[in-house]
Formats: structure tokens, C-alpha cells, sequence
């Protein structure tokens, strides 16, 4: 989360760059000083995905940026990016130092939070991502009714997708369904809601309360990519009820599985409140799945310490999302 506003020096040799107590060890045993410059540098690097992004964020030239990496690769010994069309791709010796720097950029984020009066929040970047709209928009809409200074980048990833980014600290919040229990993340439950069958109000289901799988098995049935909760859910009932779906048409997201059924394409299973209320959508319980299903915050207990993060995770739970 890049809400600290720190500089740079342009990088013209940071060999200089040092301070007391910032030192890694030799691979012949001596011991070297190491740069806060240059792991900050690499830091944001990383969290970017991107040298002139970095750059942007430190408001430094991107040269800049790139020679702290470029230096600490040589302090270390070893390549730290490789160059995608796509980004940075970071190494395996970089995952491991980013898992470190950037908890330590974190606690020092904390440490300014406590030193500071803080009577109200700062401008600052909170990294969201959810399975579907619905759980995470209204939630930041609140958020910026509050603070209106914070940045917000939000995108939509399956549900084990969304718990790696934030095991692997690319993004500060994950809103997921389900996300199990880990002793590394922390986990706030906001809701708990069930499965329901969406369609187009002209559809002959419309007017319906309920369904039966029965009733669905001949029609075509509109399901998230493969891998998430709701078709391993669907698999189950489905294989308990001793029937199969003839057609299953499979997309990325929620959203599309909206796209689907406002074009005629079919029926599709989703939570409750997933999607903004349509006139032109109708729903239906169904009575093979009458099972609630947590909706949680997942972020990490260091990042839950920031009160950027802390914030915005009590206000989405000070109402069901």
C-alpha cells in the first residue's frame, strides 16, 4: 500500500546511500552495508509491477529507480526482475526479499501512523479485490463518503486468486466468499447469504419463489470459471440430487455471468446481492441450496494494522455488504 510519502534520492552511485544497522552478510562472511534507498526502490518496484510506476509513486526519474535496483542486484549477487511485456516478473530471490521489505515498509507506515497526530485520515492507496462487484463497490462508495482523499484500485480475480494476492502482499484487501481459516491472514466475516438462480424478467421462471435443480437441469446454466466455490458447490447438490446439467456455459466473472442472462443466454447461480438490483433480472431461491456462505475481508494482521486498512475494513463491516 504506497501511502508513504518518502523521496528518492536521484540514484547517481548509492554506494553512499547507507545507513547504521542496514547490512546483509557476504557470501565470504563479511558484512556489507545495504541502502534503505535501494530496497525501497526495489519495494515499490515490486509492488508495481513496473519501474516507471515506482517512479511515479516515489517521484523520482525512472533511471533513478531503475539504478537502486540495479545496484542492490549487485550487492546481492543475484537478477531480481526479469522484463515482461506484461511488467516485472519477479525472481524467486526477489519474492523472498519482497515478502520482507514490504512488511518492513508496512511496520514503518505503522510507526509514522503512531508518531503522527492523526486527527484525520491522509491521502493515501488501498489495492482491492473482490470475486464480484457487489460486495466491494458499495462498501468503498461508504468509504470515500468518509474519506474522500483515498485512492482505491479494485479488481475482480476468482476466489483462490484473490487470497494469493494478498498472501503474496500485491493487494492490501481481498473480499472473498469462503476464504477458510490461516494463521497468516486475518479474516472478517461480514455477511452470510445463500445462492440464488438469476434470469431475465421475461423468462417462464419469472413470478417463481423458488426452484428445484430439477426444474434447471434443461436449461442452460451460466457458472464462473472453473476452480470456484460455486462449481465445486454445484458439482456437489447436483450429484446429490442425481441429476446433470445438459449445457453449462462458463465465463470469467460475475459480471459476464450478468452479460449472459440479460442476453438470453441462460440461468446463472450467484450470491444474493452480487450484482446491483436490475428490473430486467429476476431471482429465485433454490431449495436444494438453502446453505449460507460467509462473506469475509482477508487481508494480512500487518497491513490490518495500518489504519488505511483498519478503517476501511470496520466501515464494510459496519454494514452487511
Amino acid at each position: 500500500m504506497t501511502t508513504f510519502g518518502e523521496t528518492l534520492p536521484q540514484a547517481e552511485d548509492d554506494r553512499r546511500d547507507t545507513l547504521p544497522g542496514h547490512r546483509v552478510q557476504r557470501a565470504e562472511g563479511t558484512v556489507m552495508n545495504l541502502s534503505p534507498y535501494q530496497v525501497t526502490a526495489f519495494t515499490i518496484a515490486a509492488r508495481e509491477k513496473s519501474f516507471s510506476k515506482a517512479a511515479e509513486v516515489l517521484g523520482v526519474s525512472q533511471p533513478s529507480i531503475t539504478q537502486h535496483v540495479a545496484n542492490l542486484e549487485c550487492r546481492l549477487g543475484t537478477q531480481l526482475f526479469i522484463r515482461r511485456r506484461q511488467g516485472l516478473e519477479l525472481t524467486r530471490a526477489a519474492q523472498e526479499l519482497f515478502e520482507i521489505s514490504d512488511r518492513m515498509k508496512t511496520l514503518e507506515q505503522i510507526l509514522l501512523e503512531k508518531v503522527s497526530d492523526f486527527r484525520s485520515l491522509a491521502a493515501g492507496h488501498l489495492r482491492i479485490v473482490a470475486t464480484s462487484p457487489r460486495p466491494a463497490l458499495p462498501a468503498i462508495a461508504r468509504y470515500r463518503e468518509l474519506h474522500p482523499e483515498v485512492q482505491f484500485e479494485f479488481a475482480l480475480f476468482d476466489r483462490q486468486a484473490a487470497i494469493r494476492k494478498v498472501r503474496e502482499r500485491e493487494v492490501d484487501v481481498a473480499i472473498v466468499t469462503e476464504p477458510g481459516t490461516a494463521d497468516n491472514l486475518r479474516i472478517t466475516e461480514v455477511a452470510n447469504i445463500p445462492y440464488k438462480a438469476y434470469f431475465r424478467a421475461d423468462h417462464r421462471f419469472a413470478g417463481y419463489e423458488r426452484l428445484s435443480l430439477h426444474d434447471l437441469k434443461d436449461e442452460l446454466i451460466v457458472l464462473p470459471e472453473e476452480g470456484s466455490l460455486l462449481q465445486r458447490i454445484v458439482r456437489e447438490k447436483t450429484s446429490e440430487a442425481g441429476i446433470a446439467f445438459g449445457s453449462v456455459l462458463k465465463v470469467t466473472s460475475y459480471p459476464v455471468v450478468i452479460q449472459a442472462i440479460l442476453h438470453g443466454l441462460g440461468i446463472g447461480l450467484m450470491l444474493v446481492d452480487s450484482t446491483w438490483p436490475s428490473p430486467e433480472v429476476a431471482t429465485a431461491a433454490i431449495d436444494e441450496m438453502p446453505e449460507t456462505y460467509r462473506k469475509c475481508i482477508v487481508t494480512t494482521p500487518d497491513k490490518y494494522d495500518l489504519r488505511l486498512v483498519r478503517s476501511f475494513v470496520d466501515v464494510a463491516a459496519s454494514k452487511p455488504l
